[in-house]
């Protein structure tokens, strides 16, 4: 296991993807990791959430942000005692507001683009569905590192196995548009003949589902396979850039059982992948210091010799601190609690020795005693991690 930090990493990437299951702290890891970049390295550091929860504006002290980029004022640095060497910057993504643009940038020509962009099923699709999400959190990925608008790009995903998606998204819609299924379902449409195979089933649909909607379902896909050699050919490009040495993936989790299965199983698909796992961070670590043999000893003697300890504080302190009995009993609990603690922080490293087996670096972050909810937290969370 590593004992350097992230500031190396960051600095030799274009792009840190964090991923993790939910509830470990990825989306304040993901802006703690650009604050960080944007306060230490220079340049123009980007965090972009495709997480559609909306935690992350919160974090960096903005109202709102959406699809385009926005600047987080400078005087929230020096608010936090920071004079960045930087800019940092924050989007997150509109699913349907990056449909509209890819639209418009690949669409074969203006009838086509308009006809799109009207068809109601467009508009339900991309919207509501899943894989329309991940697909284009994809390419607006792609599309702002081929800008070369910032030098470092930090992705906020969804929960872990929706990651997966995520990152498989651009191949599962090019293979969609090229399937057998779709090619039967609009052929008729296409062709303005319904074969005697497939007439029972248009039959049956026009009548629960309406005619207008199967035409509508034929329209989209026809006017969206006039663009398939272009889906074909973002989805390898940005498949190159996921696998680009430019790019790296952090893997956040805590120590707990669900979400160290959930980390296991992301860094295995990662290396399965032949993809760049380059951190594990691990978030509510326990103290070090629960390890020291010394203190341990200061514990089980708490526990052990309460009453002698609780008359020799008095006699030192020369004070009345309690009735002796209740002051003793005050000890053990304190002994008791520190030697349980020490059971968990010794199981927490036995986890993370069994998971530093594929990441290049493990770091972690402390257990805080309170939530990280502006950008003074996270230069200070972000201190920990760099």
């Amino acid at each position: 296991m590593s004992t350097a930090g992230l500031e190396q990493l960051c600095a030799s990437r274009e792009i840190v993807i964090t991923c993790g299951s939910g509830g470990v702290g990825k989306t304040t890891t993901a802006a703690a990791v650009g604050a960080m970049a944007a306060s230490q390295l220079g340049g123009k550091v980007l965090v972009l959430t495709v997480d559609p929860a909306r935690r992350l504006a919160t974090a960096l002290g903005l109202e709102r942000f959406g699809n385009v980029e926005t600047q987080v004022p400078p005087e929230l640095f020096a608010a936090a005692g920071v004079e960045p060497k930087g800019e940092l910057w924050a989007a997150m993504l509109d699913t349907k507001q990056s449909w509209d643009d890819l639209v418009k940038a690949h669409a074969p020509d203006p009838e086509t683009r308009d006809a799109i962009l009207a068809n109601p099923l467009y508009r339900n699709i991309t919207s509501k569905f899943v894989q329309s999400h991940d697909y284009i959190a994809m390419e607006r990925l792609h599309e702002i590192h081929r800008s070369g608008r910032y030098d470092l790009i930090v992705v906020d995903t969804p929960p872990t196995r929706n990651a997966i998606d995520f990152l498989e998204a651009p191949d599962r819609m090019a293979d969609f548009f090229s399937s057998r299924l779709l090619r039967w379902l609009i052929t008729p449409y296409r062709s303005r003949l319904v074969n005697a195979a497939s007439k029972p089933f248009y039959t049956i649909a026009d009548r629960i589902l309406g005619s207008q909607f199967l035409a509508d379902i034929a329209e989209f896909f026809v006017l969206f396979q006039t663009m398939y050699d272009g889906f074909v050919e973002r989805a390898e490009a940005v498949s190159r850039t996921i696998a680009d040495r430019r790019t790296t993936f952090v893997v956040v989790s805590t120590l707990e059982d669900a979400p160290v299965r959930e980390a296991e199983f992301f860094m295995q698909a990662l290396v399965e992948r032949e993809l760049h796992l380059g951190a594990l961070v691990l978030n509510k670590v326990l103290p070090p210091w629960f390890a020291d043999d010394a203190a341990a000893e200061v514990a089980d003697r708490l526990v052990r010799e309460g009453p002698e300890v609780a008359a020799e504080l008095a006699r030192v302190g020369g004070a009345d601190v309690g009735e002796p009995a209740q002051v003793a009993r005050v000890l053990r609990e304190i002994g008791q609690s520190y030697d349980d603690y020490r059971i968990v922080a010794t199981r927490e490293r036995e986890k993370a020795a069994s998971l530093a087996r594929h990441p290049e670096l493990v770091v972690s972050a402390p257990h805080l005693d309170h939530d990280v909810s502006d950008l003074t937290g996270l230069v200070a969370l972000g201190r920990a991690l760099w």
